[in-house]
């Protein structure tokens, strides 16, 4: 299969600080060609996680039709190192500190202490610029026609960093929130719940009338209550577990007096036997358990990953059995959630860049450069034309190994053998994979449900700090995070009081809360000004 590529270079690069020297634009004259597959020996290096769909599947890349089919396409041969799952932190910082990195890094470097332009500058990471200008005609293509997305992808400094996950309808940017057993409500005569008083009905009835040992359960790895981060259930007390953006201020929503409620709440669901005892240490095996056994009838996930995955195992096992989405909760039935799930346009997981060591940068841009074609679109959204998809009238349609597999793996399971198009990577997401993933009418609903939120008004967007600020940030946001999981556990499991909030506000006080928030602050105004 040969394939030809051809790009202009990147126009209308935005604005710059002018407080800030911009790296280097793209040069506007520059054309480029490449002719897949390659003809090279030289053996790339790749390190990033596995989709967690694929947990108890398959353990490594190499296993995995997708990326077999990747390196064929390209001529690239790529050698993957796959992190232990849920230890994807630890292993990313361990192998920082062993100072051996392979040529490429899936991960997320907004969770880089200081972001992806102190990566930048501590020697981990390239910047892109040129290498993007000269031997990625696709990616220059799109960002050259996208100035909103342009705009995300790129440092306070211009910087490019990474090849991203880019979603272009507003359709796939809300795919999770509050599931239930609705077979349960039905059998008990209860309705989907809507307040936080009518969760916590609920929960007493699963405990009480089902015999679920955790009622409502959440994944606590690699952070616990990592979920609650978009506003599930923390968001009908006005806040989130995060940033967030208010009245054109930054604000913090641990340290508002929203989250104390928050506390309070779980605090006496986890007393009460409502909330998991063994919270902190679910991981995606346990939940998938709890969920399937029947121990747990409550929680917080993905269309795909969630419902998708668990009906089929559910309706197996008890063919009346059914889980649904649940709105975000609110305190006054009638009103909309402040907050919920919406994701950025620009997806900041399942980025790739270049470890700023590797010798062999412009044959690794070429690799990821060609997700971001036409044909690449096809192989990551939808996978290998007459195994995991046909045309039919033009269009992509997954076929039965995907859609009814015959080793009764569930399609979110099945896609990831194949595509990327369900998890996210270096590509261009095609809506018509959620039409065809979302096949069943809990999924469908579920999105339309957890789409009505207001979200959008408080969505703080995808700042970066300058790399004199970046230090300090991380700095302080190492201390402020660790503060608030070990009061936020501490509370909730009751060896503290929940009176103990405040002198952990104070505790956030000492760190220099109020100083990360100032420099977010200026973060957010540069960015409007890019």
């Amino acid at each position: 299969m040969t394939f030809l590529l051809a790009g202009s270079a990147l126009a209308g690069c935005s604005e710059n600080n002018a407080e800030n020297e911009p790296a280097s634009s793209p040069d506007m004259s520059s054309e480029s060609a490449v002719v897949y597959p390659l003809k090279t020996d030289t053996k790339l290096t790749y390190w990033g996680a596995l989709p967690n769909n694929l947990t108890g599947v398959k353990s490594a890349h190499a296993e995995v039709p997708f990326y077999q089919e990747w390196q064929k396409r390209t001529g690239i041969t790529v050698d993957f190192t796959t992190p232990p799952a849920n230890q994807v932190d630890e292993s990313f910082n361990v192998m920082l500190a062993s100072g051996e990195l392979p040529d490429l890094l899936e991960y997320n470097f907004f969770n880089f202490p200081g972001g992806p332009e102190k990566a930048i500058k501590d020697g981990y990471i390239l910047e892109l610029n040129d290498l993007i200008d000269k031997y990625a005609p696709n990616y220059k293509k799109y960002l050259q026609e996208h100035p909103e997305i342009e705009k995300m992808v790129k440092t306070d400094n211009g910087s490019y960093y990474s090849f991203p996950f880019i979603r272009v309808d507003e359709t796939q940017l809300t795919f999770q929130g509050p599931v239930i057993r609705k077979d349960w409500l039905d059998e008990l005569g209860l309705p989907v719940p809507e307040t936080i008083d009518e969760w916590t009905t609920t929960l007493k009835a699963f405990k009480e009338k089902k015999g679920a040992a955790a009622p409502i359960s959440f994944v606590g790895k690699p952070r616990v209550f990592n979920e609650l981060g978009n506003g599930a259930f923390i968001g009908a007390f006005g806040v989130t577990r995060d940033f967030y953006l208010e009245d054109g201020k930054v604000k913090f929503g641990p340290a508002e007096p929203g989250y104390k409620e928050f506390l309070s709440l779980f605090h006496q669901w986890y007393a009460d036997g409502l909330l998991d005892k063994d919270v902190a240490t679910v991981d995606s095996k346990v939940m998938d358990a709890n969920i399937t056994s029947g121990a747990t009838g409550a929680t917080w996930a993905n269309s795909g990953g969630g419902i998708g995955k668990w009906t089929p195992i559910l309706k197996g096992i008890d063919a009346k059995a059914s889980i649904v989405a649940a709105p975000y909760p609110v305190l006054e039935k009638g009103t909309t959630p402040k907050f919920g799930q919406r994701d950025y346009a620009y997806s900041t997981g399942g980025m790739v860049a270049i470890s700023a060591t590797s010798k062999n940068a412009e044959l690794a841009v070429k690799l990821l450069d060609y997700g971001y074609s036409e044909e690449g679109q096809l192989l990551f959204n939808f996978g290998i034309e007459g195994v995991s998809y046909t045309m039919e009238n033009g269009s992509p349609k997954f076929t039965d190994l995907i859609m009814n597999n015959p080793d009764k793996l569930a399609p979110a399971q099945a896609m990831s053998l194949y595509i990327r198009g369900n998890t996210g990577g270096p590509f261009i997401s095609d809506k018509r994979v959620s039409e065809q993933y979302l096949n069943l009418p809990e999924q469908q609903d579920a999105v339309a449900l957890w789409k009505n939120t207001d979200m959008a008004n408080y969505q703080l967007p995808l700042v970066t700090p300058t790399p004199e600020e970046s230090a300090e940030f991380a700095n302080i946001m190492a201390d402020v995070n660790t503060l608030v999981d070990e009061m936020t556990l501490k509370i909730i499991l009751g060896t503290e009081p929940l009176d103990a909030y405040d002198k952990y506000l104070e505790k956030l006080n000492s760190v220099k809360l109020s100083r990360a928030i100032e420099i977010k602050q200026a973060a957010l105004e540069r960015y409007l000004k890019r």
